[in-house]
């Protein structure tokens, strides 16, 4: 698809309807809110164990809210097959309407799948109960991502009610199994590459810096992670009899994991690299803040705190199958199986890493142990281009929504479809925004979004959209 250029952006201008954007923000928002609180309420865990007709039940709310805007000549649900072409994946909402008179098209991706919430004793309150306390959301999805689709939707509500006609082109694609590795996400881009097709995209899944100050995401970790199973024995023996004789696998696993890393807590494994980035002011304190260290154990690795988060290797054990302490008797374990996750910095591809952390693994084997690898995961790290117009765009969008300037942050976990998304649409410009904060807890329990945060954010996008319905074809 052949597009006109576009005129470069005017520093310090925003379009005359800015204070009418504003204004139908302030108006909307508790809909907005009340919006997010129902879709909270949906159930929508992708993953294998869970039952899909909620992620189905998701995708139609969606659907309904994007229809509701009044502004799209399509919206429909969809899918496509998961890589191996072996199942369909979960459904996905997608949402277009043309641009004229030369204006850009900007993609909007958020998705809708969420996370399981574990166990109901460590929520404060229930997980899918949408709970709010003070100037947070609470439940699972509040934050990631459904406040990224609300995100969206409210934006398009605001440039709608301000502008009434406009010219802007949007398409929207609300994917329903983020959570669970995008499988089917190349499939679906490929398969709907004309609907998608756009000058940039945003990706609502991200963060901010705090609560008064906003951020765009300009790096990424990738990410590889694989179970390893580890097997010493044909059977379990008596640890009594045979113990000191013969190795278990526990005892493997144990020293084996701990080659990963150096005495400082970083990564040990030859062939993972690390990225050159600047990095902001960032002390232990705030580290600790934020993730709830423990008094007295002290932050691992070595170089500035935000290095070792956006620009450096880490490597983490999220899982281990071996009998639990009730079940434990006087056995020695024939064999184990972890999960092993790795984030890898930017500018190394994953394929690359898992192959030396595979090394690794092979090469400190002790006692000759059996090692084998399955569900390998594999997403390549993401550095954004930060020199177009768009991306200009979006710091006088969200200096004017926010009254204060973005930051650019890297961050340590990982979005790996980005790059996925660069390769359908080369010419496209990224842009990931988000509305969390570092108190926003996504993943874990008790996951809330800060309202006020919420609704900068949301100003910030709908701004973004009437600056970019602003610009004219070029001359």
């Amino acid at each position: 698809m052949t597009r006109p250029p576009l005129t470069e952006p005017v520093a310090g201008a925003a379009p005359a309807i800015a204070g009418a954007v504003r204004d139908a923000v302030d108006a909307g928002f508790p809909a907005a809110v009340a919006d997010l609180a129902r879709l909270v309420r949906i159930p929508s865990v992708s993953w294998p164990a869970f039952d899909p007709a909620h992620v189905a039940e998701s995708a139609e709310a969606v659907a309904e809210l994007l229809r509701g805007t009044g502004v799209f000549e399509l919206v429909e649900i969809r899918s496509a097959a998961v890589e191996d072409g072996s199942e369909q994946g979960q459904p996905a909402v997608v949402a277009h309407r043309p641009a004229r008179n030369g204006r850009p098209t900007v993609l909007l991706y958020a998705h809708h799948d969420v996370q399981p919430p574990g166990k109901a004793e460590d929520w404060d309150t229930p997980p899918f109960e949408p709970t709010q306390r003070g100037d947070r959301l609470h439940g699972r999805g509040a934050a990631d991502d459904k406040a990224g689709v609300m995100a969206h939707v409210g934006a398009v509500r605001a440039l709608a009610e301000a502008a009434g006609d406009f010219d802007l082109g949007i398409a929207v694609f609300i994917e329903g199994e983020e959570e669970w590795a995008s499988r089917s996400f190349a499939n679906f881009l490929h398969e709907n590459r004309d609907l998608l097709q756009s000058d940039a995209i945003i990706v609502a899944d991200s963060g901010n810096w705090d609560l008064e100050t906003p951020a765009i995401t300009v790096a990424l970790r990738g990410a590889v992670a694989f179970n390893l199973r580890i097997d010493t024995l044909a059977h379990a023996s008596h640890s009594g009899m045979y113990g000191g004789a013969v190795p278990d696998a526990m005892l493997v696993a144990i020293r084996l994991l701990d080659t990963l890393w150096a005495p400082d807590g970083s990564v040990a494994v030859d062939g993972l690299r690390h990225a050159d980035l600047d990095t902001p002011p960032y002390d232990e304190a705030k580290l600790r803040a934020e993730t709830g260290l423990l008094d007295g154990v002290a932050p691992i690795g070595h170089g500035t705190i935000l290095s070792r988060i956006w620009a450096q290797p880490a490597i983490t054990v999220t899982g281990i199958d071996a009998p639990d302490v009730a079940n434990a008797s006087n056995t020695l374990i024939p064999g184990v199986r972890v999960r092993v996750s790795a984030r890898i910095a930017p500018g190394q591809d994953a394929d690359e890493a898992f192959a030396a952390i595979r090394a690794h693994l092979e090469e400190n084997t002790p006692f000759g142990a059996r090692l084998q690898f399955t569900d390998i995961d594999t997403g390549q790290p993401f550095l954004v281009d930060t020199n177009g117009w768009a991306v200009a765009e979006t710091r006088a969008a969200m200096a004017e929504g926010w009254g204060r300037e973005p930051v650019e942050i890297g961050v340590g976990g990982s979005i790996p479809f980005i790059a996925e998304l660069v390769e359908e649409f080369p010419g496209a410009q990224i842009l990931v925004t988000g509305v969390e904060d570092p108190d926003s807890r996504a993943h874990s329990p008790n996951e809330s979004l800060h309202l006020g945060v919420f609704k900068r954010a949301l100003l910030s996008e709908a701004l973004f959209l009437a600056r970019l319905d602003a610009r004219g074809p070029a001359s």
